[in-house]
């Protein structure tokens, strides 16, 4: 494979007939989207949008889960908001860079995609999931309402839906996922490759041109106002994770402990 350039690659990439999967490659830390991530990501994705080879983008993870958000200790650290809502703004960069990518994106959601990761995979355009791939947005429970997975939730499955993960943070079992609309398919843990290969072969066989100009316009008539959903939703989580609520809940998770009542 080869990677974003790094020494130690935080994304893999691999090409084959014009399908590019790009893997996250941090299982020890259950994929979080650090800034360092995040830059990756986002460097893969405008290194893919000008390439005339790839038609399909496959996103996947290593490791048993997919993505478990962001990394609280970073969160933690940066303490003031300004620098809290400059890493969540970098983050709805990223997530709207899959929208803006010519190719369309499939999820390859091998298991638990929790806060930023349900989120990530919303965000594709496309989502094959494992019986055992599991969704999350429970930072309620925390302290920190999950306001900006909220945007890419909310625009997959419907409002009841939506606003019931992120007011419970309840586990979501991948055939529920299926049922609410946030993934397309279910497949056997085994056969999860396979099954993704296929639909993104499906989808490649079509003309580039056209299926470019298809994604655009799809996300043009059905998110005019995504641009501005992001920006208040970074504004109000980046004011949740600065909050006193929200670093005692910070604390609580990183420590281990029970959230706070």
């Amino acid at each position: 494979m080869s990677a974003v350039p790094r020494t130690d690659p935080l994304v893999l990439r691999d090409d084959s007939a014009g399908i590019c999967t790009l893997t996250m490659n941090r299982p020890q830390q259950m994929n979080l989207l650090t800034s360092e991530m995040l830059l990756a990501l986002q460097a893969a994705f405008e290194d893919i949008s000008n390439d005339k080879q790839v038609r399909v983008v496959i996103l996947a993870a290593a490791g048993k889960g997919f993505c478990a958000g962001h990394d609280l200790k970073e969160l933690r650290a940066l303490k003031d908001r300004p620098k809290i809502e400059q890493l969540f703004g970098q983050c709805s960069r990223m997530m709207q860079a899959i929208t803006a990518l010519p190719q369309p994106v499939i999820a390859r959601v091998q298991g638990a995609a929790a806060a930023a990761g349900c989120q990530l995979v919303a965000q594709c355009d496309l989502a094959v999931a494992s019986e055992a791939a599991r969704f999350t947005t429970p930072g309620v429970t925390w302290g920190f309402f999950c306001s900006t997975p909220g945007v890419a939730v909310g625009r997959n499955v419907s409002r009841k839906r939506a606003m019931e993960m992120l007011l419970t943070g309840d586990l979501v079992d991948a055939h529920k996922a299926l049922e609410w609309g946030l993934v397309n398919r279910v497949v056997a843990a085994a056969s999860l490759e396979e099954e993704t290969q296929k639909l993104a072969r499906q989808i490649a066989e079509k003309p580039p041109a056209t299926t470019a100009a298809g994604k655009r316009a799809f996300y043009q008539q059905m998110d005019l106002g995504i641009a501005k959903a992001y920006d208040l939703a970074s504004q109000v989580i980046s004011s949740s994770f600065a909050h006193a609520e929200g670093r005692a809940g910070m604390d609580a998770f990183i420590d281990k402990r029970p959230p706070p009542k």
